[in-house]
């Protein structure tokens, strides 16, 4: 199994190396080869120890994927491939297995990433996100939650999705960080606090101050802004919007983080 498993990886990697397809066309062929060796009956054969992964050697080999030879990431598509067949196969995982196949999966998928495999590593990180599900470790969960979304982001072709997700990713961590927002929350009640400092006209620094953080909290009165130059109303009015939909937000993505949703 495992000379078979390393010359699979060996030809797919020599085909993706000179291949003009994409990286993610390039995933349909290597789950052709994972169902062909997952049908093979002498995988029921191999010997079961609940507390060890059955292809230790590949995975051992995996990590060392050095730059500069032909199909260097041979070794890396090896592990990947293995993980699929342990993940897959007729042999039943214990939940030790699962919490070391999961340990596996998050190893291989940050070295395929580095070695400029997005696609291949966002396949990772999801099995990886499964079986910490499986066992019940929440911040595994998160952790690979939010790498998995970044690799598929990063395996996105350049365009206005990728964007939004490079937005979502500095907000809140795609979610995964909602606590991050609050630190935007900050940067927005002082930016519409400098910005109204500019335009306070008869007001005075400290009645700006109070305006620039009440107003982030809920709408003011039409006079509120009375004796100001007349875009503060404008900003104000951003300001107020900007609080409702960021509050919002936040205490959304916390409430499905502690319960789960």
């Amino acid at each position: 199994m495992i000379d078979d498993i390393s010359n699979r990886a060996l030809r797919y990697t020599q085909q993706l190396d000179s291949a003009a397809a994409t990286e993610s066309a390039a995933l349909a062929e290597l789950a052709t080869h994972i169902e062909m060796l997952v049908d093979r009956p002498d995988l029921l054969a191999l010997e079961r120890q609940s507390n060890k992964l059955r292809f230790g050697a590949l995975y051992e080999r995996a990590p060392n994927a050095m730059p500069g030879e032909e199909a260097w990431r041979a070794p890396l598509v090896a592990g990947l491939i293995a993980a699929e067949v342990e993940l897959r196969g007729p042999l039943r995982l214990s939940p030790a297995q699962n919490m070391l196949l999961a340990i596996q999966f998050e190893t291989l998928a940050g070295e395929l990433a580095r070695c400029g495999l997005p696609a291949h590593a966002a396949l990772a990180w999801h099995h990886a996100f499964e079986l910490h599900r499986l066992t019940k470790d929440f911040d595994a969960q998160d952790r690979c939650g939010l790498a998995l979304a970044r690799a598929r982001r990063r395996a996105a072709p350049l365009g206005w999705r990728r964007a939004l997700g490079m937005a979502s990713d500095l907000l809140c961590g795609y979610g995964y960080r909602p606590f991050w927002l609050l630190g935007w929350v900050v940067v927005q009640i002082v930016v519409c606090t400098a910005l109204g400092l500019l335009w306070a006209g008869d007001k005075t620094w400290t009645e700006v101050l109070y305006l620039g953080g009440v107003t982030f909290l809920g709408p003011l009165g039409p006079a509120s802004a009375d004796g100001m130059d007349p875009q503060a109303r404008v900003l104000f009015a951003v300001e107020a919007w900007l609080g409702v939909v960021s509050m919002s937000v936040f205490f959304a993505l916390l409430v499905r983080r502690w319960f789960r949703l």
